[in-house]
């Protein structure tokens, strides 16, 4: 666990990406729908990856591709450390919200497959939009200050996303490699396992006393 040099300890709610950062998404769902974007496909191992590379490439919602994520978060898996992180962070009084640019309906299903509840959920139809949008109609709907908000991302993509909406970005450090790059893009703080979120939520206190 680490944190930037502009931490701030006044963190009262946190937005998931649920790909990559609560749970395991397979890539090839992924790179089917940016296929039919561009008319060619990529290759990629990493469910993240190819999740922003369909991003990248998708204006906006398109017939068709809400049954391809839907098939995405039937073949995830939900990380074992989301339930107790998340009971954790709630007895700490944290706000716990879902940002995903995913459909209303694989999010509905992908909140289902979790077992948990989330103060809000948004999605790309009630953000009227991707990337960013879905973090700051989460911001809206919980009349959250951004300044006072986390998003856990574990992509380049996801951290321009919040740095857009205005939120803290904390990196999901799945890949090795891959974290050592993103470190250099000075993010609010780095996480190697959900555990370790309420420990960053009590240091942050800590600090302030």
């Amino acid at each position: 666990m680490s944190g930037g040099p502009n931490a701030t300890p006044q963190i009262h709610a946190i937005l998931f990406e649920p790909v990559g950062c609560l749970a395991e998404f397979p890539a090839e769902p992924f790179l089917d729908m940016a296929a039919r974007f561009t008319g060619k496909k990529q290759s990629s191992k990493s469910g993240s990856r190819a999740y922003w590379h369909m991003l990248n490439v998708m204006e906006s919602a398109s017939p068709g591709v809400e049954a391809l994520e839907i098939e995405a978060v039937e073949r995830a898996s939900v990380y074992e450390d989301v339930g107790p992180a998340l009971a954790e962070l709630r007895k700490l009084g944290i706000k716990l919200c879902i940002a995903s640019s995913l459909s209303e309906a694989a999010l509905a299903r992908f909140v289902e497959k979790t077992g948990e509840s989330f103060a809000v959920v948004s999605s790309r139809e009630k953000a009227g939009g991707i990337k960013q949008r879905p973090l700051l109609h989460a911001l809206d709907r919980e009349n959250l200050q951004a300044a006072q908000t986390m998003f856990l991302t574990d992509t380049a993509e996801g951290m321009k996303a919040a740095e857009a909406a205005g939120v803290k970005a904390v990196l999901m450090m799945n890949d090795p490699d891959e974290s050592r790059r993103l470190s250099m893009r000075n993010p609010f703080g780095g996480i190697v396992s959900l555990h370790e979120l309420p420990d960053f939520i009590r240091l942050l206190r800590a600090q302030a006393s």
